[in-house]
């Protein structure tokens, strides 16, 4: 006998109605997790497209983006006619009427499964790949359950043409390749909408089994060679292709041939790596295929050349070096060699070209270049190269060679006449032109270099130093290096003047101005115009050379991953042999060993031949002259018939000095000598400070100042006339 509702007691017909309210919120519980879940397994996920990078001739370099998940999930755009009606004739014939799920599908493969006893269909629309491909899982009842389930939400969702979007960026198409996009470009380095009847038969067959229909293998390309052919008929059978197009589409598809899956060059790795970084920093821009600017034939070229001579060299020390060549007037990078050879063997995994190192005097142009834009120099300026300079800055060969021309004073490298430049055009300001031409980038103060500038004690990067080259034989405008076509760049902006670019080639493109430094016919001297600098770091760690020519921007480093010395390998005795064989390879096919032409002659100047020691045109009693270029209204005529300037200037204290008191000193015995530099001239002056003479003194003598603490004012007059130096401010602590 069963009770009824009303016999039962109070109490258990209140547990009856809190079961019933605890089964009732439970099962809204799960309606609601299972909503959630659905929900959230049916949001279409954007993986992001991986990159193709092909060189400047559309030769493989690299794939770029690959986290493990493959390479492609490029989105398409628009789906091809043809492409929908191929994938759909093999993969979901129903599509755009069933809900995301197939019913007549369903029944066959329970059909066929139940009577063959093993699995044979799965009956898995596109939808229904979309969720296994978004979120895999191990295969079985309760996963396609879930599957099914996700396709009928997310089609209710998002609709079938996105789902059908979706099923091409994500499917695979083997060796890695996702997305009918990526697999056209990869297989065939064609647009999916290139793609010929045959083409597109045969990728539609892949993805059933992309391991087992895989054309890397002759079985896996046979296999989905005979798969497509399926395609065609049914295709043929749904009157989408002609009896005729069929013929010619089965013909073609006997005759294909996929490309081979391309490798990574070795000899093109640091690039490729560094190619890598810049197109992953790609501000909001998603680049699917890269040009980038490199030559890989002139890459390996180069990457030959730099073994060889490195080869050579190991004996003095030489363990590595970087290369960076690029087109002068685009500033594209043609090749990049980051070092001797990609390998764990003196650190060859690290980049040289972009690593920070001492570029001793190859920043000297630009000292030179700043003075001549200011007006602190004219190319008829002499420039003193003497000891008791005031600088602290010493010459490498411990020899002086007295006055020089700014042309001879850079084409010899000297350093004391280049500190004398910095200390004239002021410290701060040569930092920052320095920085302006991207050398460097610090926040750091120039007084921590300070005189040093001018030999290389501020470290720049191969790849920083190109740039600020190429501004200087592109007339005075800076550019940024081009790696890829596709790269997004800042404007060109102006640095120097044209005049003052052309000037600095010609010191750097004459090679009598590099006597008696650099012999004749040495390693920096080449059968047609070619401007050039080297640059030697302290203690030997590091040699350099730029130079540029009417075609070409060149690089090269020299130096030790330790940072240890090398056996005196200078940037002429290293990195300028590899210059030079570069640079003679390159213009090995012309005629005669000339390039297309030489510099051109700053405009608005005309050529004038000047004595070297005194800086006036040459007359029968100059040992030694040179052609410079002089401005077109001063003859020179007038230039003879004018005595040098007399010009003081102060070569100790050095500006925006800080002196600090030693505080065990007794008062009135701490000095601070005062003196000219060499090329003040002769005779009498008046030492002022803060306004006030402090003492008459011979040009050459040196004069002690009892220091005082604050900011002082240092001027030298001469005793009669206006004329005196630049004043000097110092701090005393």
């Amino acid at each position: 006998m069963i009770a009824s509702p009303s016999d039962l007691r109070p109490s258990n017909r209140r547990a009856i109605r809190r079961g019933r309210t605890v089964a009732g919120l439970a099962g809204f519980t799960l309606c609601l997790a299972t909503a959630a879940f659905l929900w959230q397994r049916s949001t279409l996920i954007d993986p992001p497209a991986t990159t193709i990078v092909t060189d400047r001739h559309g030769n493989f370099l690299a794939q770029l983006g690959d986290d493990g998940a493959g390479y492609g999930y490029w989105p398409v755009e628009r789906v091809p006619d043809r492409v929908a009606a191929a994938l759909l004739a093999l993969e979901d014939r129903r599509f755009w009427t069933h809900p995301g799920v197939d019913p007549v599908a369903v029944a066959r493969a329970f059909y066929t499964n139940l009577t063959s006893e093993r699995r044979v269909s799965g009956a898995s629309t596109l939808a229904m790949q979309v969720a296994r491909m978004q979120h895999p899982a191990a295969r079985g009842y309760l996963a396609k359950l879930s599957e099914a389930a996700t396709a009928l939400v997310m089609t209710q969702r998002y609709g079938r043409d996105a789902i059908f979007k979706q099923y091409l960026r994500l499917v695979p198409f083997g060796q890695n390749s996702h997305g009918i996009a990526h697999a056209a470009r990869w297989y065939f380095d064609k647009p999916v909408e290139d793609l010929s009847w045959a083409e597109i038969a045969f990728l539609s067959a892949i993805p059933q089994s992309p391991s087992a229909f895989n054309p890397a293998n002759p079985a896996g390309r046979a296999r989905a060679t005979e798969r497509g052919r399926k395609a065609l008929v049914r295709l043929f059978d749904q009157g989408v292709i002609t009896a005729a197009e069929l013929a010619q589409a089965e013909a073609d598809l006997d005759r294909l041939a996929p490309r081979e899956h391309p490798t990574r060059p070795p000899e093109a790795l640091h690039a490729i790596l560094h190619l890598a970084e810049l197109v992953r920093d790609e501000p909001g821009a998603r680049v699917e295929r890269v040009t980038a600017t490199i030559d890989l034939e002139l890459q390996a070229r180069l990457t030959i050349l730099a073994r060889q001579r490195l080869d050579a060299l190991r004996a003095q020390g030489a363990q590595q070096t970087a290369i960076i060549l690029a087109d002068r007037r685009s500033l594209e990078i043609l090749a990049l060699v980051g070092s001797g050879r990609y390998a764990a063997a003196d650190a060859g995994e690290i980049d040289y070209a972009l690593r920070l190192r001492s570029p001793g005097s190859t920043l000297k142009p630009f000292i030179f270049a700043q003075a001549l834009e200011r007006g602190d120099i004219a190319p008829d300026t002499i420039l003193q190269d003497a000891p008791d300079n005031g600088t602290g800055i010493d010459n490498a060969d411990r020899r002086f060679l007295g006055p020089l021309l700014p042309r001879q004073a850079l084409g010899n490298s000297r350093n004391v006449p280049a500190a004398s430049l910095v200390r004239l055009s002021g410290l701060d300001r040569t930092y920052w032109f320095l920085e302006s031409l991207g050398l460097h980038d610090e926040a750091r103060p120039a007084e921590r270099y300070g005189l040093t500038l001018s030999v290389g004690g501020m470290p720049t990067a191969l790849d920083r130093l190109v740039t600020a080259y190429g501004a200087i034989a592109n007339d005075g405008v800076l550019a940024p290096l081009r790696w890829y076509r596709e790269q997004a760049l800042p404007a060109p902006r102006r640095v120097v003047s044209a005049e003052t670019a052309a000037l600095i080639t010609g010191f750097l493109a004459d090679p009598m101005a590099r006597l008696p430094s650099f012999a004749r016919m040495g390693s920096t001297e080449y059968p047609f115009p070619v401007a050039v600098k080297t640059g030697t770091s302290q203690g030997y760690r590091d040699a350099w050379v730029a130079a540029y020519t009417d075609r070409y921007v060149l690089g090269v480093w020299v130096g030790r991953p330790d940072g240890r010395p090398m056996g005196g390998l200078s940037g002429a005795s290293s990195a300028a042999l590899i210059g030079r064989d570069i640079l003679l390879d390159l213009y090995k096919d012309e005629a005669d060993g000339q390039g297309d032409g030489s510099f051109r002659a700053p405009p608005g100047r005309h050529p004038v031949s000047l004595c070297a020691a005194t800086g006036r045109p040459a007359d029968g009693n100059c040992a030694q002259t040179l052609t410079e270029y002089l401005p077109d209204d001063l003859p020179p005529a007038a230039i003879s018939a004018e005595a040098p300037p007399h010009r003081l200037r102060i070569g100790s204290p050095l500006d925006h000095s800080t002196f600090i008191r030693n505080p065990e000193q007794p008062p009135g015995l701490a000095f601070l000598p005062l003196r000219l530099t060499a090329d003040s001239g002769d005779g009498q002056i008046v030492w002022y400070v803060d306004g006030e003479p402090l003492q008459v003194a011979d040009n050459h003598d040196t004069v002690r100042w009892p220091v005082e603490p604050g900011r002082h004012r240092i001027e030298a007059r001469l005793p009669y006339g206006d004329g005196g130096s630049r004043p000097v401010e110092v701090v005393v602590r």
